[in-house]
């Protein structure tokens, strides 16, 4: 099969590249940068310029399945320029894609496209399903909303479609943890504000794992990427403490010195969602890193 990957040399895409070729599959990847193209028996790169609309049509051949992962990355400074950035890296690159497929009348036969947590509203108590249609009133919520929305649109294609909601993904290769790690293996790592808000993490691993079931089966709807028992701000920053053996010994962090340093953006550290993943297990996927004990070691030791 030969899959086409948005985002694939991104942190989610590299894991899930790996797993495509250790499955046999052949992929197709799209970048907007030149330096980063390949043509080897089972990985081709295709050039892409979203806001030029401009885009390798020839990346569609043969592909019966695209996974899309393309979007800025959440962890930058939230200026109002770079807020319309994180949108429209998430929206305009699907319409562009669907207008593409359309005009060029290729067949795709599914699509797995990332979504995020962040649409669900900030809670202590709540615990989210799929089912949940209430959407945060944060600027991630809106994100995440209108992201939805235009991936919608490959329904027109007249092929399957699926969303993973992505949680707080785990790597050793970079996003959230190797920065949680950090302050904690030089004495200076503590939780934030009173600790209590949910992280609904997964394991690398598991996430590509879940869109690769997710392609095998030719699922449908959303699910949520997330693993079985999520944790609180403090369970996950003792746990780290812990695996690499480190003490804690600074209090929590307050959350106004967040807001002074990161601007809108320290919401990424003080959101709460606990989410289930009970749907996607229900159909049939098996976690291989249910618990985060053996997650982090995993990762860390």
């Amino acid at each position: 099969m030969t899959i086409l990957i948005t985002g694939a040399t991104g942190l989610i895409g590299k894991e899930i590249v790996k797993q495509c070729h250790a499955e046999g599959h052949n992929v197709h990847y799209l970048t907007t940068s030149k330096s980063k193209l390949a043509n080897e028996h089972n990985y081709n790169g295709f050039y892409w310029n979203p806001d030029a609309k401009d885009i390798d049509h020839t990346c569609f051949e043969g592909v019966s399945t695209i996974i899309n992962l393309v979007g800025a990355s959440i962890s930058k400074r939230w200026t109002t320029e770079y807020k319309q950035e994180i949108l429209e890296s998430r929206t305009k690159t699907a319409q562009l894609l669907i207008d593409t497929i359309k005009a060029n009348k290729y067949s795709i036969d599914h699509v797995i496209s990332a979504s995020a947590i962040g649409i669900y509203p900030s809670s202590l108590t709540n615990y989210y399903t799929e089912e949940n249609d209430t959407v945060s009133d944060s600027f991630l919520g809106e994100v995440v909303e209108q992201w939805e929305q235009a991936v919608d649109e490959f329904k027109t294609l007249g092929c399957k479609l699926a969303k993973i909601r992505i949680g707080l993904v785990l790597s050793d290769d970079g996003g959230a943890l190797p920065e949680i790690v950090k302050p904690v293996k030089f004495g200076a790592g503590a939780a934030f504000g009173h600790g209590k808000q949910w992280q609904s993490w997964i394991h690398i691993q598991d996430l590509a794992g879940i869109f690769l079931y997710t392609l095998k089966y030719k699922l449908e709807g959303i699910y949520n990427g997330v693993a079985p028992n999520a944790v609180t701000n403090t369970e996950l920053t003792k746990m780290v403490a812990k695996v690499i053996e480190r003490p804690l010994i600074l209090p929590n962090i307050p959350k106004l010195a967040m807001k002074l340093m990161l601007g809108e953006m320290h919401i990424l550290l003080f959101e709460s969602q606990r989410v289930s993943s009970q749907k996607i297990e229900t159909k049939g996927y098996h976690f291989k890193f249910a618990n985060l004990r053996p997650a982090l070691q995993d990762l860390l030791q």
